[in-house]
């Protein structure tokens, strides 16, 4: 007989809430008890095409629950994704037309099962019963709930006092996400802290339509970015692409820091609560190094999105370059006419952002031609070919040639 309660404390790690636990240990009993499967569903408003690590603490989560009778309703928003979430933001979105969510809609459902186990898994879009709703439908769910709990929502209210604009198809948007564990009849629904409001919303509307349960909700934590400070975010730079390149993702996931290692143990590991325990134990005795452990944690997430053999080459690549201080086996190459400035050649090679970015490279002594650290920003380069490297993990090769 399965452990309910080991397993119960593997579903609680790493979460920051759960309302309505009690529900969520008799879906598992039943599971185990009586073979009935239950319901998980998570949302994602297809806005950008390409999901990160943070994006994957919630589907990580919904693969253990997975394992122990859940089957996930993965919820492709594109009807609500016309709208925009407004969690979080001080200002109205921009709408997104048909075409882009449905091309973001695909990305999406190709990147997910990477995580989630495709025979326990359903896609769904909420278009499906959105347009279903027609005028009469809107105009009753908006009854439902007051105008005043909905300004009592955070950034609502922020932006309702500083005389900001908020649209009425923003005040739809928590609903029709409410509307959607209606129509799912979800037994739980998972999310981020950010989406506290719009999940409770899932509970109440499942209650006033009485479809017969009232779904439970998880929320995960946000996790940080490599900076280790703001939440993983593209635009802060900070990310780790589920769809990098596996040397990029190796590498990145090593340059964190150790403290914030345990983190991504706690948040997107497969292993459990006593073995990372054990590894942190070992760490701290000094029986195992920090380094070795979080490169356990780097060829554990590589593999999960490109397999383990190229995982292993991920890592024989980085120790090559890193440990043995040699060039990657591979380079992306840029061809430039001479005379070409230096500052010139590191933007051109996307080595660094802009030119005020490559002046600053330079001054922190963090570029090197040919594996030789320079100093002068002012440098040209002549005809030939030149390795450019800025930091530990920026490589590109660049061919001057004759200008005349």
């Amino acid at each position: 007989m399965a452990d309910i309660a080991k397993i119960i404390d593997e579903i609680k790690k790493g979460v920051a809430e759960i309302i309505g636990e009690e529900q969520v240990v008799e879906l598992v009993k039943r599971y185990y008890e009586k073979g009935e499967n239950f319901y998980v569903k998570a949302g994602f408003d297809p806005t950008a095409p390409d999901l990160h690590l943070g994006h994957s603490v919630v589907l990580t989560k919904m693969a253990f629950l997975q394992k122990h009778g859940a089957i996930v309703q993965f919820l492709i928003g594109d009807f609500t994704g016309q709208i925009g979430d407004p969690s979080g933001k001080s200002a109205t979105r921009k709408k997104l037309d048909k075409e882009t969510v449905a091309k973001n809609a695909k990305t999406y459902e190709d990147q997910v099962f990477k995580i989630l186990d495709p025979k326990k898994t359903v896609i769904m879009f909420n278009s499906k019963w959105c347009n279903e709703l027609g005028a009469a439908g809107i105009v009753e769910l908006a009854s439902t709930f007051p105008v005043a709990r909905m300004l009592e929502r955070d950034d609502f209210e922020k932006r309702f006092k500083a005389g900001s604009s908020i649209s009425i198809s923003e005040f739809l948007y928590p609903l029709l996400q409410g509307y959607d564990s209606v129509a799912m009849k979800c037994d739980i629904e998972m999310g981020g802290t950010d989406q506290k409001f719009n999940l409770l919303m899932g509970r109440t509307l499942q209650r006033i339509y009485n479809i017969g349960k009232e779904q439970a909700v998880i929320m995960m934590p946000l996790l940080e970015g490599l900076d280790g400070v703001n939440k993983m975010s593209k635009s802060l730079g900070n990310y780790i692409g589920v769809t990098d390149n596996a040397n990029d993702m190796f590498g990145k996931i090593l340059s964190i820091s150790d403290d914030l290692m345990w983190r991504y143990y706690e948040l997107l590991s497969d292993k459990s609560v006593d073995e990372i325990k054990s590894l942190k134990d070992d760490v701290d005795s000094g029986k195992a190094h920090p380094k070795a452990v979080k490169e356990a944690l780097a060829l554990e997430i590589t593999a999960r999105y490109h397999g383990e053999s190229v995982a292993n080459e991920a890592k024989a690549e980085f120790d090559r370059v890193h440990t043995q201080n040699q060039i990657p086996a591979e380079l992306e190459e840029f061809n430039l006419k001479a005379p070409v400035w230096i500052v010139e050649a590191l933007v051109h090679c996307k080595l660094s952002s802009t030119n005020s970015q490559a002046r600053r490279d330079i001054s922190a002594n963090a570029v090197s031609i040919d594996q030789k650290k320079i100093s002068d920003e002012q440098l040209k380069l002549g005809v030939g070919e030149y390795i450019l490297q800025v930091g530990k993990r920026k490589f590109a090769k660049l061919k001057v040639v004759d200008g005349v």
